[in-house]
């Protein structure tokens, strides 16, 4: 009898993910997807959050790429281990604060052993030489399958035939000749796959599913990093960094402003782990505030607040100040003007 051959793979929620588990079942493969949760992720969040992104579809990515094929999909948190990879990356970062290249070869390491402990075959992922500048090198791939422990039960069906046979394609578990050769940063390869086997609605294929490829993101990480003068953090610290106007009006003290209503509500979330600010005589935004704060930090924080709400124009607003434990005061300040909030405040 033949043996139906098992691959794990990696499902990251993008177009390439699916399509490299997709080509794994046209060839007969019994295919379970595996997707790790760093924390990092931009799927499911700030979508979620944001009204200005109400038409976007408000899902786990990895969760409806596995519905569409069909597949099992196991979920597996990460964010504890995942700290030495961001915060000490052997191989460095990218243009951010992406550790790619250690990043893809800690992910193939977790699935190797996972396939190890379920009696899987081999590896699969989405990988294209020549698509990341990091990670997804033909020099640094060799890298990846040595440094993970997955060698050669690593297969890469979407440029598989831009590189050496590995043990999947020896064995004849899978027909070389039917995988692929793409290369390159164009996805209009991937695109055309994809109406050949009939998907029209997938993740944006351009972009990144992990926020440190972000400048923006990452320039909010360093800044936490410097303040607290150590490269640590938690599930709380980086969740909060995806949301709100960030601003460092003093070396000791920062701001999260919310942008609008879903940000605000998100950010009341948070009122008894920091001060938090809000207008009281205007509609207006709701403020954290992260640091060691003395009266006139909050008289210009509060400032600050009113110049972003309606009373930005009025000669005087009405803040509520609320401590964490949730005792509050009011003060009567002057907004801000537009020329006195310094671009350079700005994270």
């Amino acid at each position: 009898m033949t043996v139906q051959r098992k691959a794990v793979a990696l499902i990251s929620g993008g177009l390439d993910s699916l399509l490299a588990a997709k080509v794994m079942l046209e060839q007969g493969i019994h295919v379970e997807g595996i997707n790790f949760f760093t924390g990092f992720c931009v799927e499911g969040h700030t979508h979620a959050i944001r009204k200005k992104d109400r038409n976007r579809p408000k899902r786990n990515n990895a969760l409806w790429v596995a519905e569409q094929l069909g597949i099992k999909l196991h979920i597996i948190d990460i964010i504890d281990e995942y700290k030495d990879v961001v915060i000490n990356p052997k191989h460095g970062y990218g243009a951010h604060l992406n550790p790619c290249l250690d990043c893809k070869g800690f992910m193939v390491a977790k699935a190797n052993s996972w396939r190890m402990e379920n009696g899987f075959d081999f590896i699969v992922t989405g990988e294209v030489i020549g698509q990341r500048p990091k990670s997804q090198r033909r020099e640094t791939m060799p890298i990846i399958q040595q440094e993970s422990g997955a060698g050669d039960r690593l297969l890469r069906p979407l440029c598989a035939r831009n590189l050496p046979p590995t043990l999947p394609e020896r064995e004849g578990w899978v027909d070389r000749e039917r995988l692929f050769d793409f290369s390159g940063r164009s996805r209009k390869p991937q695109m055309a796959l994809a109406a050949q086997y009939g998907f029209e609605d997938y993740a944006q294929p351009a972009g990144g599913c992990c926020f440190l490829t972000d400048e923006n993101y990452s320039r909010r990480l360093s800044d936490m990093w410097q303040a607290r003068g150590s490269r640590n953090y938690e599930l709380d610290d980086i969740m909060l960094l995806k949301v709100g106007r960030h601003l460092r009006p003093r070396p000791h003290f920062k701001m999260i402003v919310g942008r609008e209503e879903g940000e605000n509500r998100y950010l009341e979330g948070y009122r008894h782990q920091f001060i938090s600010l809000y207008s009281k005589s205007h509609r207006g935004p709701l403020a954290l505030l992260d640091g060691d704060l003395q009266d006139q930090d909050l008289e210009l924080a509060a400032r600050i607040l009113a110049r972003y709400g309606q009373g930005r124009n009025a000669e005087r607003v009405e803040v509520g100040i609320r401590q964490p434990e949730g005792t509050e005061k009011t003060i009567i300040i002057e907004p801000l003007s537009q020329d006195q909030i310094l671009q350079e405040w700005v994270l």
